[in-house]
């Protein structure tokens, strides 16, 4: 049962009914609270198997109510943790090995049965027929990259990759700069970050709310559109002129992640001593001298941190073409064009472009590991 589902068969109860189903939720959350700051932090082997019980019985909950495996393995992990601490703390000891696998195996089995299993699967399916089963070797992966339209989803796919997370970054460095302790800095903030809160599909349809166009004599309800009509000018289909769609889209994605790119460097630059920038400005270095020798190397763990995440999401988009374009006018992209190979019941060619993207994303992830683990030494 989803949450949807929950809360349709709560719509059609008594509203006698919903009362005493919603003061038994609160109730239950109260418990709940109650639970992890009197029960669960007591000593005793009965509270040790109660914590145990509560690594397996949480994530199930969660599970049921939300629907995905996902959620439930973050869950587990998140409880597995809490709860050897907790027995840890409770025991007044050091904790061991065999505890902590012991609290984390519900964790360790969701992400086995939801990530392990089903990325094995992806590889072997990527080298068998529509079906799944007769194997055809290199098959599916020839015919992704000798058909021109396979090849431009790529081509897509990469112009993606390279342009979104440096306008993004950029933008977002530049707003967070001269925003910087400047009045109303907060209020700035918040009109750049606003389209975080929005998804992506929501997003996508909005911009293509803006980007609609109609014939002159109708009148125009795309709102580029209409300004472009204003000067004189002819309604442009936007997302219909290949190549250029493919950077509209682009800009729907940029106008997302500026913010959280706004958000993490605005943090980071406030986290520049002070000091070294009053010595840059006695040294006689001007404003954009101190921003490139000071600022930039002061932040350079965030700037790598923005640009990998951002990377990483410019790589898998998918509700963004999805919404606006369906790929059509030679708009997809790899995520897009593995949904619509799935639904057309190429298993074989889904599970390839799958791969594709996968072997995309892994140096990045790669990277952005082996940065992370060298700030940890430097620290």
């Amino acid at each position: 049962m989803t949450i949807q589902n929950f809360f349709r068969w709560l719509a059609t109860l008594n509203p006698w009914l919903e009362i005493v189903v919603i003061v038994a939720l609160f109730l239950a959350v109260v418990g709940l609270i109650l639970f992890f700051i009197e029960i669960a932090p007591r000593e005793g082997k009965i509270y040790t198997w109660i914590r145990l019980a509560a690594c397996v019985v949480g994530p199930a909950l969660v599970f049921i109510i939300m629907g995905s495996w996902l959620e439930a393995a973050i869950a587990a992990g998140v409880l597995g943790l809490l709860f050897f601490f907790l027995d840890k703390r409770a025991k007044g000891g050091a904790g061991s090995m065999f505890q902590l696998i012991g609290f984390l195996t519900p964790a360790l089995a969701l992400l086995a049965v939801g990530l392990v299993v089903p990325t094995i699967q992806t590889i072997v399916q990527a080298f068998m027929n529509s079906r799944g089963t007769e194997f055809v070797g290199a098959d599916n992966f020839i015919w992704i990259f000798t058909q021109p339209q396979n090849v431009r989803v790529i081509v897509n796919t990469i112009i993606w990759v390279l342009v979104a997370p440096i306008v993004s970054t950029i933008a977002g460095l530049a707003y967070a700069y001269f925003i910087d302790k400047t009045r109303g800095e907060k209020y700035y903030k918040i009109l750049v970050f606003m389209p975080m809160a929005i998804s992506f599909v929501g997003a996508s349809i909005i911009w293509r709310f803006m980007y609609t166009a109609r014939p002159e004599e109708i009148g125009q309800i795309g709102f580029l559109n209409q300004v472009i009509v204003w000067f004189g000018g002819q309604p442009y289909n936007f997302l219909a002129d290949d190549p250029w769609n493919t950077l509209w889209l682009i800009v729907v994605f940029i106008w997302i992640q500026t913010g959280f790119a706004m958000v993490v460097l605005s943090a980071a630059i406030k986290g520049v001593p002070a000091e070294q920038l009053e010595a840059a400005e006695l040294d006689g270095t001007n404003a954009w001298q101190r921003f490139i020798n000071v600022v930039v190397p002061g932040i350079r763990p965030a700037l790598i941190v923005v640009l990998t995440t951002i990377s990483i999401g410019s790589l898998k988009v998918f509700d963004i073409v999805r919404t606006m374009t369906a790929g059509a006018n030679n708009s997809s992209v790899l995520a897009n064009e593995m949904y619509t190979q799935f639904r057309s019941f190429e298993a074989g060619r889904s599970a390839a472009f799958a791969l594709i993207l996968f072997v995309l994303v892994m140096p990045i992830v790669i990277y952005n590991a082996v940065q992370l683990k060298k700030q940890r030494e430097i620290r």
